[in-house]
């Protein structure tokens, strides 16, 4: 289909006008799209004409301006070209223009007399209606070719092989967590390139290829307004018609589509996960609700499973694409996996065929891929034993994020650990029923935090601090800037309202053990 665009050609092939070109310009100059056309007699029309627009005039600046001083304006003003009116008085256009024009490779036609420049006008409206009518039409056209790629589940290569029936433009979708969505023939390192553009504020209409060049960067944001991922041209913006750019923005629109059903489908896969951890905990009361999970995962609730717990960073929350890392590595290997993203650890349940031992090996693959994947953030995973079926997961799980979160604690050592690697006392207590623990945390703290709050002590701090310091008084005092006499004073206070003396052995586990249990309750 033919595309009408308004050029210097375009009005040249129509022979209404009447047009005879005398100097061709450079090579393509009378195809290259005209803004508009612009009358003038003035013998500087620079300041008013625009860029590429075609100017038309009858000569009469001639009077105060010499030919190559009108050009040479015209020059600067980027015009596309002349076209000049020839008149009774000058019924062919004078030496002097043509040279000028010639010299400075400006394009430049006649038009008779018994063609008013009225006439060019009228022609040039029509081809301009004409381009817009056919940009209309294909712009409602893809549109349509774009939401019937979606509504189809053609997902953003869908998007892409639409954009490309009219546009030859290499095209890649990348996500903000670094994803690639859909597009191919880029360098290994485009897809976290394109990440950090998109995480920037605002971002960037441009990035830098990690091979050389730049790529025009459309945005595509999900239901809440951020962008959630962005179409990247592997071209400059520059380099990009408007009409290309019009498109690859449509596209993005439509992307933003696809993106908010993926986010949709996310979050109730996410629900669906994370309600699993809840039954798990459950016990018993809930076996069969998991064994029914497990299976809508397909997962055999039957077979052996194993649980690990991970945690990426020191941070209060997980780096954003770091569950998805998971979710990835999993899935490369072909292992169906139910993988929960709480606010700071991740869990993964998954089946297991293999020995308890081989387990340990599995995490640290997973540690070396975060690790790639999150080079400044340390990993570590707690792996729970392996659970014969799904009744016996309750145990797996506690264990697995008791272990991850003791070698979170640790600065050095191990980064993946299981139970007999690390026991200790919050696991048992972490197999215990969480009402019960809270129930034996409030009757031993209780008392002190109702003190605390009628009387303005920090009683329960105190205690806190005594036991996190081991039992030594003057570092005690020191940390709460107090005399150790205040300290004293404080502790004989404790043990009054608690009934424990922290100077006997199993009345001070008594305290310990209710703070601990406190944090788990």
């Amino acid at each position: 289909m033919m595309r009408h665009v308004l050029t210097f050609r375009a009005l040249l092939d129509d022979a209404a006008l009447e047009l005879d070109l005398l100097a061709p310009g450079g090579p393509g100059d009378t195809d290259r799209e005209v803004l508009w056309l612009h009358n003038t007699e003035l013998p500087d029309p620079s300041p008013y004409v625009r860029a590429t627009e075609l100017v038309l005039t009858n000569g009469l600046w001639r009077d105060v301006a010499g030919a190559a001083d009108f050009v040479a304006a015209l020059r600067r003003a980027r015009a596309s070209g002349l076209i000049f009116g020839l008149t009774e008085t000058t019924p062919t256009v004078p030496h002097d223009l043509l040279d000028a024009c010639t010299d400075a490779g400006l394009p430049l036609a006649s038009v008779s007399i018994a063609v008013p420049f009225t006439a060019i006008t009228e022609a040039a409206a029509r081809i301009q209606g004409a381009a817009r009518q056919e940009a209309l039409a294909g712009l409602v056209r893809r549109g349509n070719a774009l939401a019937t790629a979606i509504s189809r589940g053609g997902g953003a290569q869908g998007v892409l092989d639409v954009l490309r029936r009219d546009h030859d433009l290499p095209l890649v979708v990348v996500d903000r967590m670094g994803r690639r969505l859909a597009g191919a023939g880029v360098h290994p390192d485009f897809d976290q390139t394109a990440a950090h553009a998109l995480a920037r504020r605002p971002p960037p209409l441009e990035v830098d290829l990690p091979d050389g060049g730049h790529a025009s960067v459309f945005l595509v944001e999900g239901a809440m307004g951020e962008v959630d991922a962005g179409v990247f041209c592997l071209r400059p913006m520059a380099d990009l018609t408007p009409e290309e750019q019009d498109a690859v923005d449509q596209a993005a629109r439509f992307l933003s589509l696809e993106v908010t059903k993926q986010q949709a489908l996310q979050a109730i896969e996410s629900r669906f996960s994370s309600e699993l951890l809840e039954m798990i905990l459950s016990g018993a009361a809930r076996a069969g609700e998991v064994r029914d999970r497990l299976r809508a995962f397909g997962i055999d609730p039957a077979g052996r499973l194993a649980v690990i717990t991970l945690v990426v960073g020191d941070g209060p929350r997980r780096p954003a694409g770091s569950t998805d890392e998971v979710e990835d590595f999993f899935a490369r290997r072909g292992v169906p996996a139910v993988v929960v993203a709480g606010s700071q650890d991740t869990v993964v349940v998954f089946p297991w065929h293999d020995d308890a031992a081989a387990i340990v090996t599995l995490a640290e693959e997973v540690v070396a891929a975060m690790g790639a994947r999150f080079p400044d953030d340390r990993t570590v995973i707690g792996i729970g034993s392996v659970a014969t079926d799904s009744a016996a997961l309750r145990e797996p799980l506690i264990g697995s994020r008791e272990v991850c979160q003791v070698l979170r604690r640790r600065s050095t050592g191990s980064r993946v650990g299981t139970f007999a690697d690390v026991g200790t006392h919050r696991m048992l207590l972490g197999l215990h029923d969480r009402t019960v623990l809270r129930r034996f945390a409030d009757d031993i703290l209780g008392p002190l935090r109702s003190h605390d709050g009628q009387h303005g002590t920090e009683l329960e701090r105190t205690l806190r601090t005594f036991l996190g310091n081991d039992g030594q008084w003057s570092t005690t005092a020191g940390a709460l800037y107090v005399h150790v006499n205040t300290l004293r004073n404080r502790i004989a206070k404790i043990g009054e309202l608690t009934g424990r003396d922290v100077s006997r052995l199993e009345d001070r586990v008594d305290l310990f053990l209710a703070i601990e249990a406190d944090a788990l309750g």
